[in-house]
């Protein structure tokens, strides 16, 4: 699969502070004593992504601590700010995709909602409610949904992280299924206080490298 030019909805993973918008919050930034031992941008898992493949990062939207759905931690409403589901639909009502070409988006989102153990609802398709969207199933679905609504010939890649409930894992696998997209199930993810280490991240790139090549 060749990727050129790409757009990534993420949480935490996918941070590093400076190359998200700057009113999110960033997990990784520039401190070498952090826990994880990241804190150059190019030990991120996208940034090494992107230089190996020599594709073009024209975004990336990622918020950590961010879930997918619109429950935060604590039953917070996040409806209006982090949801993964309510970025998209601003990005959308923005025209962002009218005005950048996207060819490839990566999804790395479920984490947050695992960990925050948001309610599971169930599995639907359409005819979304905004209140549907605040159970991780609906919200999975929407959001993919909506991408392929609005990038109908993109290539569409959810990632899913180890350690994750199995009705998360689940639950993803089976809209991805629906909707004809990609998901890619992470392996052996080297991680400290939960998140990717420096290996843990190089270990993220190689298994997205080995899918893009197989694919």
């Amino acid at each position: 699969m060749d990727i050129k030019n790409v757009m990534i909805l993420g949480d935490s993973y996918s941070t590093f502070i400076g190359y998200i918008p700057k009113e999110y919050k960033s997990y990784y930034e520039t401190d070498p004593d952090c826990k994880t031992g990241v804190y150059k941008v190019e030990q991120t898992w996208w940034h090494q992504l992107m230089s190996e493949t020599g594709a073009n990062l024209v975004f990336n939207n990622s918020w950590s601590g961010s879930t997918v759905c619109h429950t935060g931690y604590d039953n917070a409403d996040w409806s209006d700010t982090m949801s993964f589901a309510c970025r998209l639909d601003k990005l959308i009502a923005e025209g962002f995709f009218e005005k950048n070409q996207i060819d490839t988006v990566f999804i790395f989102g479920g984490t947050n909602d695992c960990w925050a153990k948001v309610p599971m609802g169930e599995p639907m398709y359409d005819g979304f409610t905004k209140q549907d969207l605040f159970s991780f199933l609906p919200a999975v679905s929407y959001v993919i949904k909506r991408f392929k609504e609005t990038l109908p010939n993109a290539n569409l890649i959810w990632i899913i992280n180890t350690w994750l409930d199995e009705p998360i894992v689940q639950g993803i696998k089976t809209a991805c299924e629906h909707y004809g997209i990609h998901a890619l199930q992470l392996k052996n993810i080297n991680k400290i206080a939960g998140h990717p280490s420096v290996q843990g991240m190089t270990d993220i790139k190689n298994e997205v490298l080995e899918f893009l090549n197989q694919n």
